[in-house]
């Protein structure tokens, strides 16, 4: 008579979660989601609510283990990722928090009108696919292009009591800022238009018109970085987590904080180019028969993993495991004073320094930061992202695979392209987490 396993009987399977985020039925080959919303593991609205103090100060070291194990339920996942990504701090009242999001859509809309003045149809709930002006500034008077704006030009002075229309001729451009940020436009609407298009979500003209608006605005706030194309993979979770564009803005805005550095291009250098220097230094270490080999197939420059670390897994995970594997990564990486970090760097850096010895204790520290800071490392030095690792991981686990199939850099791509769907968000976070430790084991030895 066979036995039962009474820990698998009461195990709780936990409920998928892919109906927060509908899939239209025409789509079939898109991967099911791993993610499981779990009885005490998922970070609840009943949880989370509960730690907050009656004033609304957040005891967050209450949040992240919960969300490390179990992830955040999708219908409070817009409002903990705000502080996850330091939107706000946990140490402010509801007051003090109301006071930033009015002063911050205050903010985005004076922005935005900016960029109509510029361009009509930036919030006329359309956008464009097509080139809109030359290098030289010359305009582009293209069919399309020009139905689109004088549709977007007669709603918006409908709408307006003085039917003020000003900036919206198709004229020459003199100023190289306004000419870069036009010529991003149409490559935005492009990008927009191939967004996760298996969703339901984007059915809707609004919601693909509300992420072009976004993109477009952050485009000429970020002067440096204008738009890169991945920008869309990463701003499109906020519009569908946060229903107030400005805030979707703000939300997308500190993620990039993190990651503009990788869309930073220069005549001599491409921004991400330092990850993926990193990513060979990790795995020369932890791997280095891999690293080789990676290296005598001609891809010792890592090339080939660019797109992980630009769009942080989006294509790698299914929609609902991409959200879950993000948050588990900013829950272990966050440190309490990143909101002061953004608004106001020296004295964060200041704090830091006289908290540092105290701080690599506190629960309100994320796990793989309190590493970080417990191995201490060279102030100079700011600490790899959780995402090398987690690639380096992918690697890892794919390592006897490439060591014995790959003999050139296409078998490289496509095996590492089978992961597509395939990877698990919780086992992916807990190998780079082993990795992490191991590597500052080995690199602790090296230095010594």
């Amino acid at each position: 008579m066979a036995t039962l396993d009474i820990s698998k009987m009461w195990r709780d399977p936990g409920a998928p979660a892919d109906s927060f985020y509908q899939v239209r039925p025409e789509c079939t080959d898109v991967p099911k989601s791993k993610f499981r919303i779990k009885n005490g593991k998922t970070l609840s609205a009943r949880k989370w609510h509960a730690a907050f103090s009656p004033e609304g100060y957040l005891d967050i070291g209450k949040t992240l283990g919960r969300i490390h194990r179990g992830g955040i339920h999708p219908s409070i996942r817009g409002e903990v990722w705000e502080f996850l990504l330091g939107c706000y701090d946990p140490k402010s009242t509801y007051a003090e928090r109301e006071d930033i999001r009015k002063l911050r859509r205050t903010q985005y809309a004076v922005l935005k009108e900016e960029c109509r003045t510029m361009f009509p149809t930036i919030g006329s709930g359309r956008f464009i696919t097509a080139p809109v002006i030359t290098e030289d500034g010359d305009p582009i008077l293209d069919p399309l292009v020009l139905q689109e704006a004088n549709a977007a030009k007669e709603a918006t002075s409908a709408g307006q009591a003085n039917g003020d229309s000003s900036g919206f001729d198709m004229v020459k451009e003199h100023d190289k800022r306004v000419i870069e940020w036009k010529l991003s436009l149409h490559q935005i609407g492009l990008d927009v238009a191939r967004t996760d298009r298996s969703l339901v979500f984007y059915e809707n003209q609004e919601n693909l018109s509300k992420l072009w608006d976004i993109l477009s605005v952050y485009a000429w706030f970020d002067k440096d970085v204008n738009y890169c194309q991945g920008m869309s993979d990463l701003c499109s979770p906020m519009i569908i987590l946060l229903d107030d564009e400005a805030d979707a803005f703000w939300c997308f805005e500190r993620l990039m904080r993190r990651l503009r550095g990788n869309f930073r291009y220069t005549e001599s250098s491409v921004g991400v180019e330092s990850q993926l220097n990193n990513l060979a230094s990790v795995t020369q270490v932890i791997d280095p028969k891999l690293h080789q080999h990676l290296d005598k197939l001609g891809g010792g420059d890592y090339l080939f993993a660019v797109r992980m670390l630009m769009v942080l897994f989006r294509r790698e995970f299914s929609f609902c495991d991409s959200l879950y594997l993000w948050e588990m990564m900013w829950a272990l990486e966050y440190d309490p004073d990143l909101f002061l970090l953004y608004e106001d760097p020296e004295l964060a850096a200041d704090q830091k320094s006289e908290e540092s010895k105290s701080k690599s204790k506190s629960r309100h520290i994320g796990k793989y930061e309190r590493e970080n800071m417990k191995n201490g490392g060279k102030a100079s030095e700011a600490p790899l992202p959780i995402s090398v690792f987690l690639v380096a991981s992918v690697l890892k686990d794919k390592s006897d695979k490439l060591l014995t199939e790959a003999r050139g850099l296409d078998d490289v791509v496509k095996i590492l392209n089978d992961v597509n769907g395939n990877l698990d968000a919780k086992k992916a976070c807990t190998g780079a987490m082993k990795l992490h430790k191991k590597y500052l084991k080995k690199a602790a030895n090296t230095n010594r």
